[in-house]
């Protein structure tokens, strides 16, 4: 394979939502703290996402709507993960960028706006597309050009549906919380555009289940390669 090994690797609900509610108000980390039933088992899920891959796949949206745009205080140890960082709409500010500079060992940015400023930050790095990201030639690059054999992928659900309708996720490991959510709004773990025929649907084969402490489950599979 010329491109890495890529992982879903998400906490979702019962009914597969990764949203506590449909607008950003609603947000996982912040919300499921509060949740008697739930809250006393959420260390598990932080705990197995510590023992991902160094190489994290992730949008910008997602890292605003968590407060990145306003952290200025750095960790005193840059952390040896890096993070790739999917950014057409220019949600990240100067502040941001500083942040996740001096708080990852290198952080890519893929983008389609004809100019990305990097504020001077040499671990950080712009990879530009047209029209829209091509992520088969992103994830090439990132194992030509930096090394890198598996990532972990932890984006929202449209990124997410668009990654799985592109044959580019390859293992999905879900920690499911004993919630139920609902609503027709709520983002769940694969979203954006219907499948348009079978050959659209992410064929799973279970390799892992198991139960963790206060009914929280533990999902690992494998996804079928597309006929």
């Amino acid at each position: 394979m010329d491109r890495t090994v890529n992982t879903l690797f998400m906490l979702m609900s019962v009914d597969g939502k990764i949203s506590t509610g449909a607008t950003d108000d609603y947000d996982v980390d912040s919300d499921l703290p509060r949740l008697p039933g739930v809250a006393e088992g959420l260390p598990q899920y932080y705990e197995l996402e510590r023992q991902t891959d160094l190489w994290s796949c992730n949008s910008a949206r997602v890292l605003v709507k968590i407060g990145y745009n306003e952290r200025t205080t750095a960790p005193p140890d840059r952390s040896d993960v890096s993070f790739i960082l999917v950014d057409n709409a220019g949600h990240f500010n100067a502040t941001a960028i500083r942040y996740l500079a001096a708080s990852l060992r290198r952080v890519v940015i893929a983008t389609t706006r004809p100019a990305y400023d990097t504020y001077g930050c040499d671990n950080v790095d712009v990879i530009s597309y047209g029209g829209h990201v091509d992520f088969a030639d992103l994830f090439r690059q990132i194992r030509s050009r930096y090394g890198a054999e598996r990532v972990t992928i932890q984006t929202g659900g449209t990124l997410n549906g668009v990654l799985l309708r592109a044959g580019l996720i390859d293992f999905v490991h879900v920690v499911v919380a004993p919630v139920l959510v609902g609503g027709a709004d709520v983002v769940t773990l694969v979203d954006g555009p219907n499948p348009r025929s079978l050959a659209d649907l992410g064929v799973l084969r279970l390799v892992e289940s198991r139960a963790l402490d206060h009914s929280y489950l533990f999902l690992k599979y494998a996804v079928h390669p597309a006929s």
